[in-house]
Order: structure tokens, then C-alpha cells, then sequence
């Protein structure tokens, strides 16, 4: 076995512990958004505020949990690592970092600005 299976190995298990995690931390955060009154048309609603919070907590959680799902999908295909950019690989210090990352820093650099460009 090779020290980057064995680095791969460990990247992945921390990927699943990261979704069971973010699973965890979604189904409470929509256990509260549930669990919050309904707010009435005629009174300010005080917890207004507080549900986009959350509301917005959920999104970030579930937008993070689709890139794990990617990584691991990429893990099961043996393409763990691999940029889905450009083919090469991820600089180890950046899955260490970000272990659910599909793109390589330049390519994500390149994919935000894009984003930057298609909202503007």
C-alpha cells in the first residue's frame, strides 16, 4: 500500500465523518425551522430574522454536503485528488485543508470569477 492510498484512505474517511456531521447539523437546523411558530399577518414577526438565519445555514450546509457527496463520488471512481478542471492533481495541502475540493486552486480561482462574471 502506498502512502497516497493510504493518504487517500484517510481523506475519505474524513469526508464521510464530515457528512455524517453536516447530515447531523441539517436535520436539527430543520428540526428548529419546523419547530418555530408561524408568524401572523397582523404582528411583527419578531423571529423573522432568526428563521432567514437559519434558512440561510441550511443552504451553506447543504451546498457543502453536495461537494463531499462529489469527493466521495470521485473516491469511489479512483479519481479522488484529481482536479475535474484540468486533470491534474490536487496539491495535497489543499485536500488537507478542504478535503471535499474537486477543483484545483487555479481552476477554482478561474470557476469563481466566472460566477463573479455571470452575476454582475
Amino acid at each position: 500500500m502506498t502512502a497516497s492510498t493510504v493518504q487517500q484512505g484517510t481523506e475519505v474517511t474524513r469526508l464521510q465523518e464530515t457528512r455524517d456531521e453536516l447530515l447531523e447539523d441539517l436535520d436539527h437546523l430543520r428540526a428548529d425551522l419546523r419547530s418555530m411558530a408561524e408568524p401572523s399577518a397582523d404582528e411583527a414577526d419578531a423571529d423573522a430574522y432568526e428563521r432567514e438565519k437559519i434558512w440561510a445555514l441550511v443552504q451553506r450546509l447543504q451546498y457543502k454536503l453536495e461537494l463531499v457527496e462529489r469527493a466521495l463520488q470521485a473516491a469511489e471512481k479512483g479519481k479522488y485528488g484529481i482536479c475535474e478542471g484540468c486533470g491534474e492533481r490536487i496539491d495535497p495541502a489543499r485536500l488537507e485543508i478542504l478535503p471535499e475540493a474537486t477543483l484545483c486552486l487555479d481552476c477554482q480561482r478561474k470557476y469563481e470569477r466566472q460566477m463573479r462574471r455571470a452575476r454582475g
